[in-house]
């Protein structure tokens, strides 16, 4: 997670998680006007989540924490570890048979950095699913929950999904620069899409610390006190079956929260409805919360934080196993879609 957004800042994350309560997002509650009925779960969905768990993923932690030890121990935007981290994760994509562009963004001070973009293939390309996860850590650390998890999670479900999954829409993964340096990446790519590029994003679903070791299990959108933090209509749809999916992967009772301005600032802005993925990072776990998931209440749901020790070990690989699970089967579920979700 970078340390300041577009939308919000992340100024209101004390505030919304001391706000909201433990609840799955009911479709279309905050919205006016009647709500898109969510895509039942079917084959596909219980397909990939047999295939896309903590397991498939934890080989990905490795391949990023060693190229964040080979490389003066981070992968931010602009360092090598972050070109290797752009290789390897292109190169996984391209050897599933995924169509995989890297293309650039521009990062200040002159530079262009590059993005990683993998679609399916036989899909409708004016009807795309987007999922996406930041490439970068910050200087002081390798960043292996944040956001190593979110890119190990996504790539587990990219090759259970497989590039040709014989689905309506076109199902897209996107792994964004310089989230820590004001969401450039994800920026970047909106700005490079046309008016007409933009309308055929369905949805996008961010991936944003997946395995905080304190952590609790929140999902993002639909929810909040003004419509930046509930985002674009039908962003609650989306939430609500991430949700749905997180519980069926045996998270107990995933709490929603409203969005703060991570990289789905930017699609939101463009009214393309997003929802989030994520278990905590500096603030701190309430008693209620820790009675509900387990952990030590008054303790950062993420104490390596945007710190050296946010190594391998410091990953909660159940909790990555059962976002991975569900964020494959959400992306599953909205694979057929024919429009938008709305309310």
């Amino acid at each position: 997670m970078g340390v300041q957004g577009r939308t919000r800042g992340r100024r209101t994350r004390d505030g919304l998680l001391a706000l909201v309560t433990a609840a799955f997002v009911v479709a279309g509650c905050t919205a006016a006007g009647p709500a898109t009925a969510p895509p039942p779960a079917g084959a596909l969905s219980q397909q990939v989540t047999g295939a896309a768990t903590g397991e498939a993923a934890v080989p990905h932690l490795r391949a990023l924490e060693r190229i964040a030890d080979d490389n003066g121990g981070n992968r931010a935007a602009g360092t090598p570890g972050y070109d290797a981290t752009v290789d390897y994760v292109a190169g996984v994509l391209r050897d599933a048979g995924f169509d995989v562009t890297t293309p650039t963004y521009d990062a200040g001070d002159g530079r262009e950095l590059r993005n990683v973009v993998a679609r399916t293939r036989g899909g409708d390309p004016a009807r795309i699913v987007l999922a996406g996860a930041h490439l970068d850590s910050v200087q002081a650390g390798p960043g292996i929950n944040d956001d190593g998890s979110g890119i190990a999670g996504l790539l587990a479900a990219a090759t259970a999904l497989g590039p040709q999954p014989g689905v309506g829409a076109t199902v897209s993964f996107g792994f964004w620069g310089s989230e820590e340096d004001d969401l450039q990446g994800s920026t970047g790519y909106v700005r490079s899409l046309s008016e007409e590029e933009r309308e055929h994003h369905l949805l996008y679903l961010n991936a944003d610390m997946l395995g905080s070791p304190n952590g609790g299990y929140f999902v993002q959108g639909g929810r909040g006190e003004d419509d930046e933090e509930r985002g674009p209509p039908g962003s609650g749809v989306v939430a609500s079956v991430l949700a749905e999916e997180l519980a069926a992967a045996g998270a107990p009772q995933p709490e929603t929260i409203g969005l703060y301005g991570d990289d789905d600032g930017p699609f939101a802005e463009v009214g393309i409805p997003v929802a989030g993925a994520v278990t905590g990072d500096e603030d701190t776990k309430s008693r209620s919360q820790a009675q509900l998931w387990g952990g030590e209440p008054g303790r950062a749901y993420d104490g390596c934080y945007h710190s050296a020790c946010d190594r391998i070990g410091n990953v909660d690989t159940v909790k990555l196993d059962r976002y991975t699970r569900a964020i494959a089967a959400t992306l599953a579920r909205f694979a057929d879609a024919t429009q938008r979700p709305s309310g």
